[in-house]
């Protein structure tokens, strides 16, 4: 009978994990897409950020207002929710209605993923029998990177090599939300007491006290590595195509898909760096990634971008599973959906204005110099967090020593 539950939460946990892939894949779809939405609709460098940073804003805006809702009405329901929001988003792209649409689309988007950050993180975690709480970790976070790495990969593949380039993406965004649809509906509820007329309200942000020593840190880190994927999904394919001449979409979305493979990897080698390790280790790898994309946009080269974003994905994705893997532990199980969400909210925050800020200067500067004053900012920020990590560890050892 033991074996028998061990084998169906297994199953559960496993299956709550493709579901979050699947929604977050809709996430980044338009990536490699937005030079052709350029072309058609004739819109600036600075539009293309703020179309962006809209998705970011609709993460944001919900992680605030329901970032809790999943503990009160359960996680399948909210997973159901976020699935149809996605669904609707890839409507929108459809009509190709021209600005407006893409907004509306992004916003949707962003919705849906605000939903997936904290409900099916929360899922994949409370599903995993005991003793496989690491691999839910993991498996929660491989599936928050590597579904919004596969959008691009998938919409840059059959944009590039594909009849419809703006249409046929959204088609396997419909049909993978379908797929997400059936296997949610037979994942088991996590959520033993829910809420029969719960409220949306705005909640702030819900830090516990027992884990505000260890949230600052932690979301600094996933502050900066968001911001450097801000930088890849929004920025670098234009850079791509203008300033190093590559114009083939599927090259695009194979860049954007390494940072996001890269940080599935960093996440993977949590267990062999160490927990205390990992989160000052992944900040200062971080560093050497940006440094490395730093020299990629003064150089003009693919190549050396592309070392550099594969270096600082690994940071990040290392930094980020150790700074979620703390905050979820340390959560009490009251509050872990709202204490995940609001860690996503400065997630989403360092993804969002940071890329709005290189899109206003480019209509001062060159795209190669904001990338630069970019890349240096971040790069302190990281370089700030893993050396205050790396004293704390210090001190902590030194204390036990004694």
């Amino acid at each position: 009978m033991a074996q028998r539950t061990t084998r169906r939460l297994s199953a559960g946990y496993l299956g709550a994990a493709v579901v979050f892939a699947i929604g977050m894949v809709g996430t980044t779809l338009p990536t490699p897409l937005y030079g052709l939405y350029r072309e058609q609709l004739g819109f600036s460098e600075f539009m293309v950020t703020v179309v962006f940073a809209v998705y970011a804003f609709g993460v944001i805006a919900v992680l605030l207002l329901a970032g809790n809702f999943s503990d009160q009405v359960g996680r399948r329901p909210v997973l159901f929710i976020g699935l149809g929001l996605s669904a609707a988003s890839a409507v929108c792209f459809l009509t190709e209605g021209g600005l407006p649409l893409l907004f509306a689309g992004r916003l949707l988007s962003g919705f849906a993923a605000g939903l997936f950050s904290g409900a099916a993180t929360a899922t994949v975690m409370e599903l995993a029998p005991p003793g496989r709480e690491a691999r839910a970790g993991l498996a929660a976070t491989a599936a928050n990177m590597g579904g919004l790495g596969c959008g691009p990969l998938l919409a840059g593949l059959l944009a590039q090599y594909a009849p419809w380039p703006l249409l046929l993406p959204f088609c396997a965004a419909l049909a993978l939300v379908a797929v997400g649809a059936v296997v949610t509906w037979f994942l088991p509820e996590p959520v033993e007491r829910r809420t029969r007329r719960p409220r949306l309200r705005p909640q702030g942000l819900n830090v516990p006290p027992e884990v505000r020593g260890i949230f600052a840190p932690a979301a600094l880190a996933a502050f900066s590595g968001f911001a450097l994927l801000g930088l890849c999904t929004a920025v670098s394919p234009t850079f791509i195509a203008t300033t190093l001449g590559e114009k083939n979409l599927a090259v695009s979305g194979v860049v954007v898909f390494s940072v996001f493979l890269a940080s599935t990897v960093g996440q993977s080698m949590m267990g062999r760096v160490g927990a205390d390790r990992a989160l000052p280790a992944g900040s200062l790898v971080l560093v050497a990634g940006l440094v490395l994309v730093g020299a990629s946009l003064f150089v003009e080269s693919l190549p050396l971008l592309v070392v550099g974003v594969v270096c600082g994905g690994l940071g990040q994705g290392l930094a980020f599973r150790a700074a979620i893997t703390a905050i979820g532990a340390a959560a009490p199980a009251r509050s872990r959906g709202g204490t995940i969400s609001t860690f996503f909210v400065v997630a989403y925050i360092g993804i969002s204005l940071p890329v709005i800020g290189i899109g206003a200067l480019t209509l001062l500067l060159d795209l190669r110099v904001v990338g630069l004053i970019f890349t240096g900012c971040v790069a302190v920020l990281a370089a700030c967090v893993g050396l205050y990590e790396l004293r704390r560890l210090r001190v902590r050892r030194n204390a036990d020593a004694t």
